[in-house]
């Protein structure tokens, strides 16, 4: 039962051949079995499950159309779940109790998923490293001592050690790309706008975060996204999008690769082998490939856009920060700490250099269907460390590792993540797709054939 797609529960919940409760019970065993050395699931089993498996029960009898019929789903912990402890990873909130759903868990309960968990998080999102000082560390599902990274580390896990078939996270600069690129499976960062968000907590990534689906194929990624998409009058940035056109064969789709994201940056042989393995399949699949870099403005790059997270955070914790900094994770503390001491300017710089990023990518992509590059320059790495302490045999900086992922998200648009095959020690390595903000279904479809090309080849995680 644990390795049937979102697809296949919901199929056998709404004909009657599955029992929804049979499906939350073999996950919350597999939870139990595997959670004690992952951490990846935390809190508490929501009180109500028990009745939420009766009401789908009653509602599967009555046929009410369910695309997500009985599907268990582990939402990240920085989501609102009526009545459920959502902590943002933060001793501040490790007493909270949400008033309501976010809208996306709201939807997705009209679709019948069933909520059966909370996800790890880095503290309010904001690291690259899942642990927080309310649950501690999370760990990759091939071995204990690495880390899946963050922030939605927890989520990717449980999708990844078949603790639930979906989970719900969060994307304001990758985070639920890098992790599932890192543990093997699907993540997709929606345009901004696409999923919309109008209850919650406020956080750093204003105008950045999306509400992301994470799943083990990207049939299963785009049946979470359809449940959740469309606009909501509570939401100015939702969207309305388009529906697909009809897929272009390979040849016809206009697909750029651009091995380093046209950026000065070091990636791992293992990781490059492994892309130029995967993209050679695709051209030998019939994809239309073009070998072409964005050219980025000068100055772009991720430390001149960190002004602005910086700043939300000490916006919003500042003055916690100033009472006692020893509540927050260090790391974080150091952040909004930084975010102090940027001056106006610094941060009217930073919202320069995220539009002209945004500006190139959206020019770029006016004459490519989909942009194809690493989701990270490196595979897992020790769990005891921000990041590594190198890639490309070159030093590094701590979110060296996080290079490929932020710039899609200032530029509202959407990007996938697929494995795509294994680096050393067989670890997980992520093929990004971007496409233009709206091009979400086309960038689905255009993943599923991707998807569908790797698995014949062999490019697939370990």
């Amino acid at each position: 039962m644990l390795d049937l797609d979102a697809s296949q529960i919901a199929q056998r919940v709404q004909r009657g051949t599955l029992d929804p409760g049979e499906v939350v019970a073999a996950c919350l065993r597999q939870i139990e079995l595997r959670n004690g050395t992952l951490n990846a699931v935390v809190g508490e089993v929501p009180a109500s499950l028990d009745a939420e498996i009766t009401s789908l029960r009653a509602r599967v009898a009555r046929r009410e159309p369910m695309p997500l019929a009985g599907v268990p789903v582990v939402v990240k912990d920085v989501i609102w779940v009526r009545d459920q402890r959502v902590t943002q990873g933060s001793l501040l909130f490790q007493d909270f109790v949400a008033p309501r759903d976010a809208l996306s868990v709201e939807r997705l309960r009209a679709a019948g998923a069933l909520v059966i968990g909370m996800g790890n998080s880095s503290e309010f999102a904001c690291k690259g490293l899942t642990t927080n000082k309310v649950y501690g560390l999370t760990r990759h599902p091939m071995d204990p001592a690495l880390t899946p990274g963050g922030s939605s580390g927890g989520c990717a896990v449980a999708v990844a050690a078949r603790l639930a078939p979906l989970a719900l996270g969060t994307d304001g600069g990758g985070s639920s790309r890098r992790p599932p690129a890192h543990v093997g499976v699907v993540g997709f960062k929606p345009s901004f706008g696409a999923i919309p968000d109008p209850f919650g907590f406020a956080h750093a990534f204003i105008g950045l975060q999306t509400i992301a689906p994470i799943a083990r194929t990207v049939a299963d990624a785009a049946l979470m996204f359809e449940a959740m998409a469309g606009p909501d009058p509570r939401d100015p940035a939702s969207m309305l999008l388009p529906d697909p056109a009809p897929l272009r064969a390979a040849n016809q789709l206009r697909v750029a690769f651009s091995p380093r994201l046209g950026l000065d940056v070091p990636v791992d042989e293992d990781v490059q082998a492994c892309i130029a393995s995967a993209v050679e399949a695709l051209r030998m699949a019939g994809f239309d490939i073009t070998d072409a870099d964005p050219l980025w403005p000068d100055g772009a790059d991720e430390t001149a856009l960190m002004p602005l997270q910086h700043t939300g955070l000490a916006d919003l914790f500042g003055e916690a920060w100033r009472r006692d900094a020893s509540v927050f994770d260090p790391d974080v503390a150091r952040q909004i700490e930084r975010g102090l001491q940027w001056s106006g300017a610094d941060v009217a710089r930073a919202r320069a250099a995220g539009a002209a990023i945004a500006s190139t990518l959206a020019g770029f992509l006016a004459h490519h269907d989909v942009l194809i590059c690493p989701t990270a320059p490196c595979v897992a790495w020790r769990n005891d460390r921000l990041g590594p302490t190198h890639i490309g045999g070159q030093a590094v900086e701590p979110r060296a590792h996080a290079v490929f992922t932020p710039f899609v998200n200032h530029a509202m648009a959407a990007a996938i993540t697929l494995p795509c095959g294994s680096g050393r020690d067989g670890l997980p390595v992520g093929l990004q797709l971007i496409a233009a903000r709206g091009r979400d279904r086309q960038l689905l479809e255009a993943a599923r054939a991707v998807e569908a090309v790797l698995a014949r080849a062999g490019n697939t995680a370990a």
